[in-house]
């Protein structure tokens, strides 16, 4: 009687160079994703030597709870309205004509009991720990987009263009060498005309 013939063996010594070729293949071409982070200015770890006297009429305070209502300084305002009342804030000028701190190029009410100059100027952003993450993002992205409109717009009196458009040309690594180096110039004047200075006041729990 005829012996029975065996299945028909499958090689598998060259499976690991198949899967190590496969390897390489996703890790060439998978684009990964980088979290942006914010830019904030965060506390010293260590206090100054000597005291900073900060004025309550240069800070401009954000309150968001946990249900996303704005507390916008000392007032009750909706999330549309945010842009609009930094800007204000921004951008008023209340100092006095010839002190050191006085600011031509605002225009803003220039009223004496709010900020003396987008020098002095600070945004301070208080949040409960129970907000919700997309409030949060929204808000940031509100007051970032007032200091933005306010550049722009110095950026096009001064040079007739939009200094988000320049600083994203700036920062092109495709950019050539030498207009890089002009336009270095160009951001860093219109970024001294409105610092941003945006802080991160300790979050608060709602249970307290």
């Amino acid at each position: 009687m005829a012996r029975r013939a065996g299945a028909p063996e499958v090689s598998a010594g060259s499976m690991a160079d198949i899967a190590f070729l496969l390897l390489i293949f996703f890790l060439v071409t998978t684009t990964i994703e980088t979290d942006a982070g914010l830019d904030r200015m965060l506390p010293p770890i260590e206090p100054p030597e000597t005291d900073v006297v900060i004025k309550q009429k240069n800070i401009f305070q954000v309150n968001l709870n946990k249900d996303g209502q704005l507390l916008a300084d000392g007032e009750l305002v909706n999330l549309n309205q945010l842009r609009e009342k930094a800007t204000a804030f921004l951008d008023n000028g209340g100092a006095v004509s010839g002190s050191p701190d006085y600011c031509n190029y605002c225009k803003g009410k220039r009223d004496a009991s709010s900020s003396d100059s987008p020098a002095k100027a600070i945004i301070s952003v208080k949040s409960d720990r129970e907000t919700k993450y997309g409030t949060y993002i929204t808000v940031q992205n509100e007051l970032v987009g007032a200091y933005n409109d306010l550049r722009n717009r110095e950026a096009q009196r001064l040079y007739k263009r939009n200094f988000t458009d320049m600083e994203a040309e700036y920062l092109n690594p495709e950019t050539d060498a030498s207009v890089k180096e002009d336009l270095k110039k160009r951001v860093k004047r219109i970024q001294e005309l409105f610092p941003q200075k945006l802080s991160e006041a300790e979050t608060s729990s709602s249970s307290n």
